[in-house]
């Protein structure tokens, strides 16, 4: 009963840094393009469209979450643990560092861990989610720097009155609202997936429980990360933001049907960054900020894989020789990065 109460707490925690990661990805679009003036109030829509996705349309992922990547039988209390540790320390690190990182990605990254380590894995689920991470921030990329250019091309030939701005500041307004709300349908099932598929909570109880601690979390830990989609990475007008979040909701929404866990910041970001390279050309991508997002990307669903692979090991098997293998390797990799940044800088200052 302890572990059982500790393991959903743990899981909330988790659903409250899934908000402060997830509220970037839906009003914070809305938010820099100055649809909405306050953040606070972008903050606020976001957490009431996240309890709505998750309540009505979140069941197909948290399905998948729960019985489509392993098998429901391996899901002990224990290895729920593992899963939600392990995810939670990645995402954690990343909203420090302000960084919008899709909770997917760690939550998968846990769960393919724990099945590596039972080897128990349905692998052609794993390889086709894995597919789509890459294809849909593509898609969503060039949709949005399509639009920006036809944007672009629009605003030489139509004069925007007062009252269009307003219309399309209303039209923002909604597509970030639906945004959050694919949110709730998509991220949610990240929290309680796993507490589903081992039955620990009933879909519809875990839906909604998740839900409001998402939401939570957007409204008490989202500022930083909403400050880095709205300002941080470029500028854009109400007509560019209506075509991010309207690309963002689109896709997410319909992979969210199909019971597919996405990275919804990276499809939001990427949009942003389809707009911005429409405007200014690829200098665009020079941007620190970018760099830092690549990188936390491409980083965190295998770091959150070693750290569940690692804790299984640890704590159910006792395998130290393993966990031995696992640190030389990243011992050897630190060692060989901070090796080649030394040589780079030595050759800087020859």
């Amino acid at each position: 009963m302890i572990m059982t109460i500790l393991v959903i707490a743990v899981a909330m925690f988790f659903a409250m840094n899934i908000g402060a990661s997830g509220a970037a990805a839906s009003m914070g679009v809305a938010y820099g393009a100055g649809a909405i003036k306050r953040r606070q109030t972008a903050l606020l829509l976001c957490a009431i469209g996240i309890i709505l996705g998750a309540a009505f349309g979140g069941g197909n992922v948290i399905k998948t979450m729960g019985s489509g990547i392993i098998p429901s039988s391996v899901l002990s209390i224990k290895v729920i643990l593992i899963i939600f540790i392990s995810a939670t320390v990645a995402l954690f690190l990343a909203n420090m560092l302000g960084i919008p990182l899709s909770t997917s990605e760690v939550t998968v990254g846990s769960v393919v861990g724990v099945g590596i380590a039972f080897r128990a894995l349905y692998f052609q689920n794993v390889m086709s989610i894995m597919l789509l991470w890459i294809v849909i921030p593509i898609v969503s990329f060039l949709i949005a720097y399509f639009a920006g250019k036809l944007v672009s091309w629009l605003k030489h030939r139509w004069k925007l009155t007062h009252k269009y701005q307003r219309t399309l500041g209303i039209v923002l307004i909604v597509s970030g609202f639906l945004e959050a709300f694919s949110a709730g349908m998509n991220n949610v099932a990240n929290a309680v997936g796993p507490l589903v598929g081992a039955g620990v909570l009933s879909l519809s109880t875990g839906a909604l429980l998740g839900g409001s601690f998402v939401a939570l979390g957007a409204l008490v830990f989202g500022k930083r990360v909403i400050e880095t989609n709205g300002y941080r990475i470029t500028r854009f007008s109400l007509a560019e933001g209506c075509a991010i979040s309207g690309t963002s909701a689109g896709l997410v929404i319909g992979a969210s049907l199909l019971g597919i866990p996405v990275p919804l910041t990276q499809i939001t970001t990427s949009s942003i960054i389809g707009i911005g390279t429409a405007k200014n050309g690829f200098q665009l991508w020079q941007k620190d900020v970018i760099t830092r997002m690549l990188k936390v990307w491409a980083v965190s669903p295998v770091f959150s894989l070693v750290i569940s692979y690692s804790m299984v090991k640890l704590f159910l098997e006792s395998d130290l020789y393993t966990l031995v293998a696992i640190g030389s390797v990243v011992l050897a990799t630190v060692g060989s990065s901070s090796l080649i940044k030394s040589i780079r800088t030595q050759k800087r200052t020859v």
